[in-house]
């Protein structure tokens, strides 16, 4: 199924930016895309809450249980934008599961492949550490790091000894590209 592409209108987008001045605006600490992207997320975890009920909030109570909402359960989730404090809705009798964000977790997917490719390209866990504080903002723990990447670890042992083949062909390709004139035209010739 595919899913058809919403266009921003322009008023909006000139709206959300009225107040931009420089780049920290839109992408620092407290930017423009921090504050979307949480609007957003808590919106979609409303969503997911009024199907799993079956009625929006402060509307009667229509499914067989009586199963309504219950407040809402602070957490931070991490990913490549940063740290977000979102809240999260919950139901009395315990059964929301939300599935933007799953319960107990708190890393945005996508978080840990960024901490694979890093460790991919030969950096320490502790430049890893440095470098995800720097560029997102985020502390993430040594141990954390740990874990993401020695989930990958027998998986790179098994590439790493993996039998060879005893021949690899290689072809090699070479062209010079030369522009001739004749009689007074160009024309290009490959040698």
């Amino acid at each position: 199924m595919a899913v058809a592409k919403t266009e921003l209108s322009q008023e909006l987008i000139d709206e959300l930016m009225s107040k931009y001045k420089k780049p920290e605006d839109l992408i620092g600490e407290n930017g423009l895309l921090k504050q979307l992207t949480k609007a957003l997320v808590e919106r979609a975890l409303e969503a997911e809450m009024v199907e799993h009920l079956g009625h929006a909030k402060n509307e009667p109570v229509t499914n067989a249980t009586g199963n309504t909402r219950n407040g809402k359960t602070k957490k931070t989730i991490k990913g490549e934008f940063g740290e977000i404090p979102i809240e999260i809705p919950r139901d009395r009798d315990g059964t929301f599961e939300p599935q933007l964000i799953p319960k107990y977790k708190t890393r945005w997917n996508g978080f840990d492949e960024k901490i694979i490719s890093l460790y991919a390209r030969g950096m320490t866990v502790r430049e890893i550490q440095s470098h995800l504080e720097e560029m997102y903002g985020t502390e993430v723990s040594p141990s954390l790091i740990s874990s993401v990447t020695d989930a990958v670890n027998e998986e790179v042992k098994a590439w790493q000894s993996r039998p060879l083949d005893a021949v690899y062909p290689i072809v090699y390709l070479d062209c010079i590209h030369v522009k001739i004139r004749d009689s007074g035209m160009v024309r290009a010739k490959a040698v």
